[in-house]
C-alpha cells in the first residue's frame, strides 16, 4: 500500500476516477439527486454529502454554506427521505470558532425548518472535542436536528457516548462506525479484532443509553452482532421504541436505529436488510474535490491503496472502498452486479 502511495503523484487523474465513479455519485447535486432518487426505489434513505474538508480562508467556507443551502432545498423540492452530513472544518471551526459556529448553525436552522437531519462528520483526532462540542452547542440554541459520527476504533469513545447521551438526553444520536483514520496506537485500538470488539461494546452502551444508533459498517461479524443486540432490546422491524428516554418520532428515522452504508459497497446486504424491514441509509458524497477527496484517504490509509491497486490489476477482485472505514478488512467484501467477491 505505501508503495502505491508514492507512485500517487504520477499516476493518471482518469486511474483514480475510474475507482471512485463506483462511490460517488457525480461531480454536481444533479447528479446526486438522480441517484438519490434511485435508491429511494430500493427503500433505501440516503444522506447526502458534499466533498470537501479543512479549508485555508473562511471564504472558502462560503461554498459549502451556499451548496449545502441548494442541497437542502434540492431534498424539499424532490421530496426525498434524506438527510446531510457536513465537515466542521469545511465551514471554518479550526480558523474561526465563531465564524464556523455562525456558519454551521445557518444550514441547521435551515435544515430544521425543513424537517432535516444534520450529520456532523467525524474528521481526524484533533477535532474530534470540537465536533462534539458543535453538536452540544446546536442543541442549546434548540437545534435538536444535529448529531455526530463517533469513531469505535479511539479509546476515548466510550467516554463520549456518555457524555453525549447524559447531555443531550433522549436526543442523543450517533453514527457509529470504525473510522478510516489511522490513528496512533496511544489514542486507539490498531488491529481488526480490537476495533471489531471494541465496536459492538459501543453499540451496546448506545442503545442502552437509549441513543438512536446508526449502525454504519459493512463488517459482517459487526452486522450480525446488531441484529442480535436489537432484538436483546425488543427493537427491530415493527417494534416501537420502548426506551425510557428515548426520542419519538423522529423525522426520516427508524425505531431507535438503522443501518448505514456507503454508496457503491454491500448493496446486497442492505437490501436484504431493507426486506426485513430494517431502516437502511446510503451515505452519497458528490462533488468537484472528489479527486482531493480520494487522494487524501489514500494516503491516509495505505491499505485503501493497496486495494485500489488490486482493483485496476484485479478488476474481478474489486473490493476497493475508497469511502468506507472497512476498507482494510480482510473479511469485507462488495457487492459486484449481483455477485459478492
Amino acid at each position: 500500500g505505501r508503495v502505491v502511495v508514492s507512485m500517487l503523484p504520477i499516476m493518471p487523474k482518469f486511474v483514480i476516477g475510474w475507482v471512485a465513479r463506483r462511490y460517488v455519485a457525480g461531480k454536481d447535486l444533479e447528479s446526486a439527486v438522480k441517484v438519490m432518487k434511485k435508491l429511494e426505489l430500493e427503500s433505501a434513505c440516503t444522506t447526502l454529502d458534499v466533498l470537501g474538508e479543512e479549508i485555508s480562508t473562511l471564504e472558502e467556507a462560503d461554498f459549502f454554506v451556499e451548496e449545502y443551502r441548494r442541497a437542502i432545498f434540492a431534498i424539499n423540492k424532490e421530496n426525498l427521505n434524506a438527510n446531510i452530513s457536513i465537515k466542521p472544518t469545511a465551514f471554518g471551526l479550526l480558523l474561526d470558532r465563531e465564524k464556523g459556529l455562525e456558519n454551521i448553525s445557518k444550514i441547521c436552522e435551515l435544515a430544521a425548518k425543513n424537517d432535516i437531519f444534520v450529520r456532523l462528520d467525524m474528521e481526524d483526532h484533533r477535532v474530534t472535542q470540537d465536533t462534539i462540542d458543535v453538536v452540544i452547542e446546536m442543541h442549546s440554541r434548540n437545534l435538536t436536528n444535529v448529531g455526530c459520527v463517533l469513531q469505535s476504533r479511539l479509546f476515548r469513545t466510550k467516554k463520549d457516548i456518555k457524555n453525549l447521551c447524559e447531555s443531550l438526553k433522549g436526543h442523543a444520536d450517533f453514527r457509529l462506525c470504525k473510522g478510516i483514520y489511522l490513528e496512533p496506537k496511544e489514542i486507539s485500538h490498531t488491529n481488526y479484532q480490537s476495533i471489531v470488539d471494541s465496536f459492538c461494546s459501543d453499540i451496546d452502551l448506545a442503545l442502552d443509553l437509549d441513543a438512536y444508533v446508526g449502525i454504519a459498517s459493512h463488517d459482517m461479524k459487526i452486522l450480525n452482532y446488531s441484529k442480535e443486540a436489537l432484538k436483546k432490546r425488543n427493537l427491530g422491524p415493527n417494534q416501537e421504541d420502548l426506551r425510557e428516554h428515548s426520542s419519538k418520532n423522529r423525522v426520516g428515522k427508524g425505531s431507535g436505529y438503522e443501518f448505514q452504508f456507503l454508496l457503491g459497497v454491500r448493496g446486497n446486504v442492505r437490501r436484504n436488510l431493507a426486506s426485513e424491514g430494517h431502516l437502511t441509509r446510503v451515505y452519497i458524497p458528490y462533488g468537484s474535490q472528489w479527486y482531493e477527496y480520494s487522494m487524501r484517504r489514500l494516503r491516509e490509509n495505505p491499505d485503501i491503496a493497496w486495494h485500489v491497486f488490486k482493483a485496476m490489476i484485479f478488476p474481478w477482485s474489486n473490493s476497493c472502498l475508497l469511502y468506507t472505514s472497512d476498507a482494510a478488512d480482510e473479511e469485507d467484501s462488495v457487492d459486484l452486479g449481483g455477485r459478492r467477491i
